[in-house]
């Protein structure tokens, strides 16, 4: 368990992202850079740019074996890339409306899509759709709403998908026939992530979630910072604002957040189009 004397620096920024395409970085070697007055330091610079969607990309995730990328866009498709070439290997079409979220299942073998079309895809990885839960196909057990959030149960004896949708409503879907198991409500507004947690008070929107891989935390981004929370004492252990000046016109937030694989470095994702980097430091470990 990590001890209370640690806490998380702001190290550089990644910048590059121009909205329509993928980036992959290099994170073994990254390049540091001095940065200018009143900015932070580059703290790396892309090896490779995948290219192929004509609009923004909404949401982008890594199979578990580091394979693959898959993205979603709001051209309205999937892509599953090779990243190793950087070549699209597969295109998912079928939504109406932009892709806002995707995912991987735990083994890889399927793959989960939602959309402001207010419909959840379920998906092979040759691209073919298997399943759609609303629209005009889904029985009226869908979502009314964009479906904002999608992600697949990691416990594999009970098959689940976990949606969450601007309705204000999160749903709990059979993964094996797609059939509604039940919906939670309770949210006074809209839904824009889901994961399994208690109730925790964040205070302001929250655009994304996510777990560290090491330590008992969860980390918020909110529409004034990134919330940290020990989840052991369900207190905020820390309180993430980047120290930059902006405009008075400029809205600056964190909409995407992931951890590195050993825990020690949180990438955070921010509507200025830069990914800003945080790193572990202090000491305190026990056990």
């Amino acid at each position: 368990m990590a001890g209370a004397q640690e806490s998380l620096s702001l190290v550089g920024t990644m910048r590059g992202h121009n909205g329509e395409s993928v980036l992959v970085w290099d994170l073994q070697n990254p390049v540091h850079s001095t940065p200018e007055s009143g900015a932070t330091a580059d703290y790396g610079v892309p090896f490779r740019r995948l290219t192929g969607h004509s609009h923004f990309v909404q949401d982008v995730v890594l199979s578990s074996d580091g394979q693959f990328a898959l993205s979603g866009s709001w051209d309205g498709e999937l892509r599953l890339w090779d990243l190793s070439t950087g070549v699209t290997t597969r295109r998912f079409v079928g939504h109406e409306k932009d892709v806002i979220s995707v995912a991987f299942s735990v083994d890889n073998r399927q793959i989960v899509s939602a959309s402001r079309d207010k419909t959840i895809k379920l998906w092979n990885t040759l691209g073919e759709c298997k399943y759609t839960i609303g629209g005009d196909l889904g029985g009226g057990e869908g979502h009314n709403g964009w479906v904002s959030c999608v992600r697949f149960s990691p416990n594999t004896f009970q098959p689940t998908i976990v949606s969450g949708s601007w309705d204000r409503t999160v749903k709990v879907w059979n993964l094996t026939n797609c059939k509604l198991r039940c919906t939670l409500d309770g949210h006074g507004g809209y839904v824009n992530a889901v994961a399994r947690l208690y109730s925790l008070d964040a205070g302001s929107i929250i655009h994304s979630l996510c777990f560290s891989p090491n330590r008992y935390w969860l980390c918020a981004a909110t529409q004034d910072s990134v919330k940290i929370w020990d989840l052991e004492s369900k207190h905020v252990v820390q309180d993430l604002k980047p120290d930059i000046q902006i405009s008075k016109n400029q809205i600056l937030y964190c909409t995407s957040l992931s951890w590195s694989a050993d825990g020690s470095t949180l990438y955070t994702g921010y509507t200025d189009g830069s990914i800003r980097v945080w790193k572990i430091s202090g000491y305190g470990y026990a056990g």
